[in-house]
C-alpha cells in the first residue's frame, strides 16, 4: 500500500477553505499542480482531474464522501477494486482563526504491488498543493 500526504495550518475560516477546495473551475488559478478539473465537486460528483505530473492524462474520480467544511473523499481506480486510489481532504478547526488542512492519498487493491512501482513520487505535488491552498485562502480571507 502506497501513501502520500501533506498538511498545513491555514489562517482562514473553514468556509473559505472549503469553497476553494470545491470550486473545480478555479483550481488552476491557485494550484500549480493542477492543469484543470472537469465536473462538479460535490456529493456523488464525478470529476476528471488533469495534473501536471501526468500531462494530458485524465484521472476520473468520484466524490464518495462529502461532509461540508470537514471532509471530502475522491475515489477512483480499476473495476472490482483491483487497484484503487482514495484521496481524503480534511479540515479541523484548531483555534478560532486557524484550520488544520490535511490531504492523504492511499493506493490499494490486488494489483497495487504491481502498479505502485510505476507511480511517480507525488509527495512534492502534495506539499505544493497544501502550500498553495494556504497561500490562496489566507490571501483572500
Amino acid at each position: 500500500m502506497k501513501k502520500f500526504s501533506a498538511a498545513a495550518t491555514i489562517y482562514a475560516k473553514p468556509e473559505r477553505i472549503w469553497s476553494i477546495l470545491t470550486d473545480a473551475e478555479r483550481y488552476p488559478s491557485w494550484n500549480t499542480t493542477v492543469d484543470r478539473i472537469e465536473g462538479r465537486i460535490g456529493p456523488g460528483g464525478r470529476i476528471k482531474l488533469y495534473v501536471k505530473l501526468s500531462p494530458g492524462r485524465a484521472f476520473p474520480v468520484t466524490v464518495t464522501e462529502f461532509v461540508p467544511q470537514t471532509k471530502m473523499v475522491w475515489s477512483g481506480g480499476m473495476p472490482l477494486g483491483l487497484f484503487k486510489g482514495e484521496r481524503t481532504f480534511s479540515l479541523a478547526q484548531v483555534s478560532p482563526d486557524a484550520v488544520e488542512f490535511s490531504m492523504t492519498e492511499v493506493f490499494s487493491g490486488l494489483l497495487s504491488p504491481l502498479i505502485e512501482g510505476s507511480l511517480p513520487d507525488m509527495q512534492p505535488a502534495f506539499e505544493e498543493f497544501a502550500l498553495r491552498l494556504k497561500e490562496h485562502a489566507e490571501k483572500t480571507a
